[in-house]
């Protein structure tokens, strides 16, 4: 990481802070002087073969299907010219600019390894929009996820050349040729092997896995607290979540999810008032309650193997034809989205889960032959008053949407370029569904928190524990506690964003400490 706000690109692996702050928060970027010599050596051995008379594809042939035409030199600007342009054909809905950028860092990223060939100046081109704030507009759909991200980067490619359309810094929508203009970039002509360097990449789906991880990494603690809230205020035990009961299962997020939620629920005075056994009959709490642990854990070590993957990812340099090391320049399969397409899935399911689990908490509070003394759906009124009936409609509807986005894109496949690409990953289709999977889970936890903490606020006089009151006071900021009914909307859309902005976590941190 550079100083003042600046992410060094060179040709070791960029870290996932790196990415998000770049991808999040408009960090610049800057290529480093190792980089700079590794594209200058490999650009040179690209121009070797450029100018021999054995025809080597990517860089004097045609592409995909149109590999085994011979290009003329006369023509090979025209090629590049041509293959951007045909290749940026995306449709649809615009793409956030978070992902984009992400998209763009890491194929400045594989750049730098000196592995494409690609010229120094088209590089620092790349670099320059970044810091630029300059975003190309991507669209929802073209990807396959094999041959790369084809028509997203594409269209990047596109913005290199000052054609397109982009998002200036401020966020407005202006014609490419315009927006390098103002910020002083001269367009690109793109030379032997440059359009095949800036397009053949897993680029776009890898950006939003580390983008998602990310996301999920907050939420699973956000559903540690959201759970160990309703726990608490249904009455149920945290005696389940003793380290010695956890080491007998050794799952390794388990034991940390259990930890987390007993870290929380210390010092509860409502958990204190029901310990007695000869006050308490229940033998047990249902399986919401009582296996939160065991599927946010599954949760935790799923999230862990999608970031080795993401890791490894990282490492890579995906292109095609590579240049080696050693001069070579050989065609490869490398940038076939699989590995990255099996865990954005993965992580599609693990959304799907922890919000189904959150759902079946909530709607305990709201049934008084289960919630255990409190008022029929938490109304204050049962019958004049609602309460919280509808929002628990929401938050159903939510979550047989995500078991909708759990079903794997990454089983399907289509051929395309006339059965050349005969088999292909929809990786990115992985992870445009897994962004809506990670949005809805966000409100899932949202209706929980909200829902508890009201059931919490109605178990006074006795108190909740330091760190589930420090979350219900930080709610308590914009929605008010118990009462009649009031206009609902809002005030799950606060609970929304305080999850959102993982300010569930910091309040019960406060407490806490750092929860893992």
């Amino acid at each position: 990481m550079g100083d003042n706000g600046v992410v060094n690109v060179g040709p070791e692996p960029l870290t996932f802070d790196d990415v998000i702050r770049v991808a999040r928060h408009g960090a610049a970027v800057r290529l480093t002087d190792d980089a700079m010599a590794a594209i200058s050596a490999a650009r040179q051995r690209v121009d070797e073969l450029a100018e021999s008379p054995v025809p080597s594809y990517g860089i004097s042939t045609g592409f995909g299907a149109l590999a085994t035409r011979h290009i003329d030199p006369a023509l090979r600007a025209q090629l590049q010219r041509s293959l951007v342009r045909s290749h940026a054909a995306g449709n649809g809905p615009e793409v956030e600019t978070e992902v984009v950028r992400a998209l763009m860092l890491l194929r400045l990223h594989t750049l730098a390894t000196g592995h494409t060939g690609i010229r120094p100046t088209t590089a620092k081109t790349l670099a320059a929009l970044l810091s630029e704030g300059i975003t190309p507009v991507v669209h929802e759909f073209g990807s396959l996820g094999c041959s790369g991200d084809l028509a997203p980067l594409a269209h990047v490619a596109l913005t290199l050349m000052g054609e397109g359309v982009v998002r200036d810094k401020y966020g407005n929508v202006t014609a490419a040729e315009e927006a390098l203009k103002q910020a002083g970039i001269e367009p690109v002509e793109l030379a032997a092997k440059e359009g095949l360097a800036l397009i053949n990449g897993t680029d776009g789906m890898l950006g939003m896995l580390i983008l998602a991880i990310d996301d999920l990494t907050r939420l699973v603690r956000t559903a540690d607290v959201s759970a160990a809230m309703s726990v608490e205020a249904l009455l149920g035990t945290d005696r389940v979540f003793a380290p010695e009961l956890q080491a007998l299962r050794p799952q390794p997020g388990q034991a940390l999810s259990a930890a987390n939620m007993t870290k929380i629920l210390d010092s509860s005075g409502i958990m204190a008032s029901h310990r007695d056994p000869t006050a308490c009959t229940r033998v047990q709490d249902a399986y919401s309650l009582r296996c939160a642990p065991q599927v946010a854990g599954a949760a935790r070590d799923t999230i862990s193997h999608a970031a080795n993957v993401a890791t490894w990812e990282l490492a890579s340099a995906v292109d095609n034809p590579a240049v080696l090391s050693d001069g070579r320049v050989e065609s490869n399969g490398n940038f076939h989205g699989a590995p990255v397409a099996y865990v954005l899935d993965f992580l599609a399911i693990v959304a799907a889960d922890l919000a189904s689990m959150s759902e079946r908490r909530t709607d305990r509070f709201l049934d008084v032959a289960r919630n255990h003394g409190l008022p029929a759906f938490l109304a204050d009124d049962p019958g004049v008053d609602s309460g919280h009936m509808i929002a628990q409609y929401t938050q159903a509807a939510i979550v047989s949407e995500l078991k909708r986005l759990a079903v794997p894109a990454s089983v399907d496949s289509i051929p395309s370029s006339a059965m050349q690409e005969d088999h292909v990953s929809m990786g990115w289709s992985a992870a445009r569904k897994l962004r809506k999977s990670v949005d809805g889970l966000t409100r899932v936890l949202a209706v929980e928190v909200l829902t508890a903490a009201r059931a919490l606020d109605l178990r006074a006089p006795l108190e909740p524990a330091p760190a589930t009151g420090a979350v219900v006071r930080a709610l308590r900021e914009t929605v008010p506690g118990p009462g009649p009914d009031r206009f609902l909307a809002p005030e799950i859309e606060s609970a929304v964003h305080l999850v959102a902005e993982g300010g569930v976590v910091t309040a019960a941190e406060s407490v806490t400490g750092p929860l893992a």
